[in-house]
């Protein structure tokens, strides 16, 4: 015989416990901080190595990261080097995994947000009828 959950955060329901989403909410403030953190160093990195490996200007360097990591690839600088290949080919895949994830995080905290503010006004219509 299994107990019966005696509130809503042993019931796992994390909307109705406001001590159990602001948990929930803080693990993914982290998760978006951390991946938006490691997506600036890893374009930072990608701009130094491209700089220091083609010769290319800083200005240059960190348009071909951002060109490379969006998967725009205009086409007007292209990595000459067997190295630079393949790491163009590693960071791409890279960049559009974290790009992913912190557009994933941005727009859940934002949906977050927008449902919060329409529980409050729900309630605050609720108990003043």
């Amino acid at each position: 015989m299994t107990p019966e959950p005696t509130s809503a955060a042993d019931s796992g329901d994390r909307d109705s416990d406001p001590v159990n989403q602001e948990e929930y909410t803080g693990q993914r403030d982290h998760v978006y901080k951390a991946a938006l953190a490691s997506a600036v160093l890893l374009m930072a990195a990608a701009t130094a190595f491209y700089h220091f490996e083609e010769g290319w200007s800083w200005v240059d360097s960190f348009y071909f990261s951002s060109v490379a990591a969006t998967t725009v690839g205009f086409g007007d600088l292209t990595p000459t080097s067997d190295t630079s290949k393949l790491v163009t080919v590693f960071y791409i895949f890279a960049g559009i995994s974290l790009i992913g994830v912190v557009l994933n995080e941005r727009l859940n905290r934002r949906a977050r947000r927008r449902v919060s503010r329409h529980q409050r006004t729900s309630r605050k219509r609720n108990s003043s009828q």
